[in-house]
């Protein structure tokens, strides 16, 4: 799934990326405000590079849609928080918090930004045990 750039740029601008993907994850993602996609997604450039998702900020708004329906265990997905959000130049990585299918998880989300805009984006969701089954104390976050 790495077959768009691996070198971060524009280092300049590191701050103002950061805070547009943890905008993008606090108000798309948390509060579900997918009307807001424009606002932060090059529409024409888009690159998704989750087998799951097709590229484009129209299949992205149905995907989420979807994903935001409520089943028998609740929200499909269901971002809560985000706990960390680490950037550099082109890159950022928003480590979330929340739950799919019910079940407790971890989000990572990976976002390629050029222009002021997310163009590319990378994910990963882990299933977080309960705590009785944890090998230390350390936890996810």
């Amino acid at each position: 799934m790495v077959d768009g750039p691996t070198e971060a740029t524009d280092l300049d601008l590191t701050e103002s990326n950061r805070a547009l993907a943890r905008s993008f994850v606090e108000q798309v993602l948390i509060d579900r405000r997918f009307d807001g996609l424009a606002n932060y997604i090059e529409p024409e450039e888009i690159i998704q590079h989750n087998p799951a998702m097709a590229d484009g900020i129209p299949p992205l708004q149905a995907t989420l849609e979807a994903r935001s329906e409520k089943s028998e265990t609740g929200f499909a997905i269901h971002y809560e928080r985000t706990h960390r959000v680490l950037a550099e130049g082109s890159f950022v990585l928003c480590v979330s918090e929340g739950t799919r299918e019910g079940a407790h998880s971890s989000f990572y989300d990976l976002f390629g930004i050029s222009n002021g805009k997310i163009v590319e984006h990378w994910d990963t969701v882990e299933a977080i045990p309960p705590r009785s089954d944890w090998k230390n104390d350390n936890g996810k976050f």
